[in-house]
């Protein structure tokens, strides 16, 4: 016999032992060849720089329910594991290590910092995977991948090549964000944009044939001034017509600048004229390129004014702001400054406000690539889960921009991109060697010469070529060809535009096929009060501490059960504790049959003992209701409703199994036929449960006589339709409904349970007797009835207490229980006490100065006490006209 459960459940003594079982006997791995059908999903790849978050924690509590699925469903499962070098983070991290030793990078050099970098990596990197592990991740791990790996790298390499030889890669001097703090260009969506509070301000700039006359510009970025090299109005606009061509005179610098008409120019912004810095906004740089401007970039990489801002050289950019605005103000040329609302972008990783920088840069040219990647969402073969993601997805695709890839940083991918400096000295736009590996000689001329460009890639170029990359392309081989294109990405939704777009874009440019069936966008995880979780707010909540706390399933659980599809999670840690009691209750029902269980009962089948048997309602109520759920269990995972799911197995097994069933049961439970069913149903509950649930499902799987293997190792159930009975299942309900009745009307007559009541029962239909006949003894047992009659007519009489359930009148005689003039009293002032609070919260309600000045949520709180004190009437209404 297995040994007995202890009796309490212990989530530290069995996580641990389980996962090193699962991974010891190679559970996680998928191998081929197999017959099976693959199930394949790719892992987000957390940076190597990161640690386990909550966000982390649905993301690949998600994940490993799908895998584990699927594995039971019988396909050969893939959860695909890696890590992103997560090119800006790491270099950051590495270099506050250095800075603690007062060092800097550059003191280092390039390869000297990249072996710093490395060493950081193999000892630091693998933190987010022995994390991950204590979630109960079943990943392959031995197929791990990281970004900066050779082979990976190699598929980077061919990428890029791939893509220049398309002629989809160019190199060119654009507008790009750049962060002055890390020093590098950012992608649109790296420098994400906050709303602030700042400042317009009207600068004057004298005409030259006239200096007593001006025209007042106004703008958020004063001190870009310095590299103005035009004002522009729009054609439209009657008060410029007549300067449209004249020359002013910038002031500070004493530069000649021409006003401009161009119609893009909005005449409502500030005064309807606009300085023109075609070297430091975006809009303006295209303005300059139509006007043939010149461009001049008054800025060093570090945020700094360079040699051409003149006697602001080496100025800090905002502190050059603040004195640019003092020398216009003393020379009479600053008009005003008004407060003024702008979106400001900022870098993601160091949160330093952008500066739009005209820099050499590369790119890639995305409108070809999202053609495709647009018809393939709007033709259904990759579907978004919610279904709204999908608008996000394609307004966003359609008005793509093309994607600055370079990044002026050490550590990453190297752009593999050489250049002779002999043919660039007579041609800067020549002697561009596009290759994986350095050339001995230029191809044109010879020369040996050659350097490689310094510029690494955007981590995301990286990343967009993860489903497939992880298998070695630009190699074809088995895995590839077997796990391409994988089935779900699960993901969160600040990464559409980073990740999920460019991968769609990628596998149909590299692969010719989507990278996957259906993607799934689950909400951010958020505190109770709605609030992003972060370390400055102190509102973090670690999961390996709810971990060590509640234990792994615990975690999974509570998370998986408040995740409504697409919306944010709002969680605290008491939430935490619906999840451990569910684990103590599905272990304490297990210890229960197990204790009560004769192993000699439990041999047969259970759809050919069904079949064969007589059996009761109560054992074809829970079986019915047992497929009921697998089958909405079935229903809810395959359209991602994963909430639904876990609270359809969570209120199966607590309320229907375990306070229904369990219950009714004793005093049959050595019975051969309920001592199968009770069995059975727990053996294939701990399978459904188990993707959920999966260190204590398979604690007390291999407590199961005869258990053999995993559970990770058994099949999910089958669906058996033929054993679903609506019938059964509202037969046992009308049962569960008058125990209800019986046991509410207990509370409000305050009878305790040690008083064998007597119930009588009275049918509007009287052909619905027979429905209660086999039920008697169970509301007998349950509701702790001594008699209960059902009677041909209800007669109202006195000293009773009255119900009306659907088509029947429960009564319970008070006679020598209950003093009904008391209670009906007691009742009445009940009433009275809550109609005059009732009348002071709707004064308070409709009070103007109180919905004017109260918070909304206190108002909501208010409104939501009126409802409930209203509703307390109604039913206090109904005990009295019950009384008798």
């Amino acid at each position: 016999m297995p040994e007995e459960l202890s009796k309490q459940y212990d989530p530290r003594e069995t996580e641990e032992k389980w996962y090193k079982i699962w991974e010891d006997s190679n559970l996680f791995s998928a191998k081929i060849p197999s017959q099976k059908k693959p199930y394949c999903i790719v892992i987000p790849p957390p940076n190597v720089t990161g640690i386990l978050h909550m966000g982390h924690a649905l993301n690949n509590t998600i994940q490993d329910i799908l895998i584990r699925y699927h594995r039971m469903k019988g396909f050969n499962s893939l959860w695909m594991p890696g890590t992103d070098h997560a090119g800006i983070a790491t270099q950051n991290v590495v270099e506050r290590s250095l800075a603690k030793e007062g060092l800097k990078r550059q003191d280092l050099g390039v390869d000297k910092f990249i072996s710093k970098v490395w060493e950081w990596k193999e000892r630091n990197g693998s933190t987010i995977i022995a994390q991950l592990k204590k979630l109960g991740a079943s990943c392959d791990w031995s197929r791990t991948r990281f970004t900066m790996d050779a082979a990976y790298s190699e598929s980077v390499a061919e990428a890029f090549i791939w893509l220049y030889k398309r002629k989809l890669i160019y190199q060119g001097y654009y507008i790009i964000n750049w962060c002055p703090r890390c020093q590098t260009a950012l992608s649109d969506e790296e420098a994400s944009h906050v709303e602030l509070q700042g400042s317009l301000y009207y600068l004057k700039y004298p005409l030259k044939d006239n200096p007593d006359k001006f025209i007042s510009v106004a703008t958020t970025r004063p001190e870009t001034m310095l590299g103005d090299t035009a004002v522009a109005v729009n054609p439209k606009d009657i008060r410029y017509k007549e300067y449209v061509g004249k020359i002013l005179i910038l002031p500070l610098v004493n530069r000649q600048i021409k006003i401009i008409a161009d119609s893009t120019v909005d005449t409502q912004f500030g005064t309807g004229a606009v300085k023109v810095t075609p070297a430091h906004d975006p809009n303006d740089y295209r303005m300059g390129k139509k006007h043939n401007l010149e461009f001049i970039n008054v800025m060093s990489p570090d945020g700094k004014m360079n040699a051409l801002a003149g006697k602001f050289s080496g100025l800090d950019r905002f502190k050059a702001r603040e004195v640019v605005l003092e020398e216009l103000r003393t020379i009479g040329l600053l008009e005003k400054i008004q407060e003024h609302k702008l979106s400001v972008g900022h870098c993601y990783r160091c949160h330093t406000i952008v500066e739009p920088y005209l820099s050499k840069q590369w790119f890639v040219k995305m409108r070809p690539l999202a053609k495709p990647a647009i018809k393939v969402v709007k033709n259904g073969k990759i579907k978004f889960y919610p279904q709204r993601w999908t608008k996000v997805y394609l307004n966003w695709m359609e008005n793509i921009q093309d994607w600055c890839i370079s990044r002026q940083i050490w550590w990453g991918h190297r752009i593999p991109v050489y250049y002779c400096k002999n043919c660039q000295s007579k041609n800067p736009d020549k002697g561009i060697i596009v290759s994986k590996t350095k050339p001995e000689k230029c191809p044109k001329c010879a020369s040996t010469d050659i350097s490689q460009e310094k510029d690494v890639l955007d981590t995301w170029f990286s990343s967009w070529l993860w489903p497939f990359a992880t298998f070695y392309w630009p190699k074809e081989n088995a895995d590839l060809k077997y796990f391409y294109p994988t089935a779900a990405l699960v993901t969160a939704p600040e990464i559409i535009f980073f990740w999920v777009a460019r991968m769609i874009m990628s596998g149909l440019e590299f692969r010719k096929n989507i990278p996957f069936k259906d993607v799934y966008i689950h909400g951010t995880v958020r505190d109770i009060e709605g609030k992003k979780m972060s370390k400055s707010l102190g509102n973090v909540i670690d999961p390996l501490e709810v971990i060590a706390e509640y234990g792994t399933d615990a975690l999974r659980f509570s998370l998986i059960s408040i995740t409504t599809q697409g919306q944010d999670v709002y969680l605290s840690k008491e939430r935490f504790e619906q999840g451990r009691n569910f684990a103590n209750k599905i272990w304490n029902a297990s210890r229960f049959i197990l204790m009560n269980l004769k192993p000699e009962n439990i041999n047969a089948d259970l759809c050919v003992f069904f079949k064969n048997e007589k059996m009761d309602i109560l054992n074809r109520w829970i079986i019915s209701r047992f497929y009921s759920t697998l089958k909405k269990t079935d229903e809810d995972l395959a359209a991602y409703r994963f909430n639904e799911a876990a609270n359809g197995l969570y209120s199966f097994f607590w309320h229907e199994f375990c306070d229904w069933y369990l219950e009714l049961i004793k005093p049959q439970i050595g019975e051969k036929q309920t001592q199968l069913i009770m069995y059975k149903i727990l053996e294939k509950y701990l399978r459904l449960i188990h993707p959920f649930m999966p260190f204590i499902s398979e604690e007390i799987w291999q407590r199961l006589p005869g258990a053999k293997d995993s559970i990770m190792q058994q099949k999910w159930p089958h669906l058996q339709p033929d054993l679903i009975s609506d019938d059964d299942e509202k037969q046992m309900q009308v049962a569960f409904d008058i125990i209800n009745t019986v046991r509410n009307m207990r509370a409000e007559m305050e009878v305790g349970l040690n008083n064998r009541i007597e119930i009588k029962l009275t049918f509007s239909d009287r052909s619905r007797e027979k429905i209660i006949a086999p039920l008697i003894n169970y509301i007998k047992n349950l509701a702790k009835v001594e008699t209960l009659k059902i009677t041909e007519k209800y007669l109202p009489q006195e000293n009773e207490f009255a119900c009306v359930l659907k088509d029947m009148h429960i009564v319970m005689p008070l006679k020598g229980i209950v003093n009904v003039a008391e209670q009906i009293k007691k009742n009445q002032l009940k009433i009275d006490r809550l109609e005059s609070e009732i009348k002071n919260k709707e004064t308070m309600l409709a009070n103007k100065n109180f919905l004017g000045r109260a918070p909304k949520e206190i108002i909501d709180t208010e409104k939501a006490k009126l409802k409930d004190m209203r509703e307390q009437v109604t039913k206090l209404e109904v005990i009295k006209n019950g009384l008798r």
